[in-house]
């Protein structure tokens, strides 16, 4: 069902909504610097340079955005070229998946306005053109570290019903919302569910719909 907002009730949302984003990220990232400290350095240990991944996603009308987490994969030229994520994954990089502590980086993009706490989360450039228009009406939100997919399942789930929930979490948003799906995260998280797709050492790529979108990068 669609939530109905007159336009000052909706902007008035809207401001809370980055309000709380601001009062959760900005404590967040400095009261876990020295866990990203320790983090970095096992990065660096167990996958070597650049213990960053930075990597263009679309974020608000597709608009592209550098996002920047830790690096969890080893590079392609340091196995031999190949871009199998199952023998790229290491280790460490499973259990900083398995913690989201390789997201802890991406929090900076909160800050900066490039993505919100709870949003659809922002998947590869190339996907733009293999949505289909309803598909592409995620990115009509900022994207975000969580959301109503990933309390849903986060990576163990089909495209078409991860898709599904990214345009539900459009049509039915609210600050209490989004509260409570914050509050779901945590639980996943503890829980340790979703981290991969079935089958997957992370998730299959999206080869797209039938129906083309007119959405395109910017």
């Amino acid at each position: 069902m669609m939530a109905r907002h007159s336009t000052g009730g909706r902007r008035g949302a809207r401001a809370a909504k980055r309000a709380l984003d601001l009062a959760v990220a900005v404590p967040v990232v400095i009261v876990t610097a020295p866990v990203q400290l320790a983090t970095a350095l096992a990065v660096r240990v167990a996958l070597g340079r650049p213990v960053l991944f930075r990597q263009q996603r679309p974020g608000l009308h597709g608009r592209p955005f550098t996002m920047v987490k830790f690096r969890t994969m080893l590079l392609p030229e340091q196995v031999d070229g190949t871009t199998d994520d199952a023998v790229r994954l290491t280790p460490v990089g499973r259990v900083l998946r398995a913690a989201s502590l390789d997201e802890l980086p991406t929090l900076l993009s909160v800050i900066a306005g490039d993505m919100s706490l709870v949003g659809p989360r922002p998947l590869l450039m190339e996907y733009l053109e293999r949505y289909t228009p309803t598909q592409a009406r995620r990115h009509e939100v900022r994207p975000g570290l969580t959301g109503l997919a990933q309390v849903s399942g986060r990576n163990d789930q089909a495209w078409d019903d991860r898709l599904r929930l990214d345009v539900e979490y459009v049509d039915t948003w609210s600050f209490t919302g989004d509260v409570r799906i914050l509050i779901r995260t945590l639980g996943s998280v503890l829980r340790r569910e979703g981290i991969s797709a079935t089958g997957h050492a992370t998730m299959p790529l999206f080869t797209g719909a039938t129906e083309p979108s007119t959405l395109r990068a910017t």
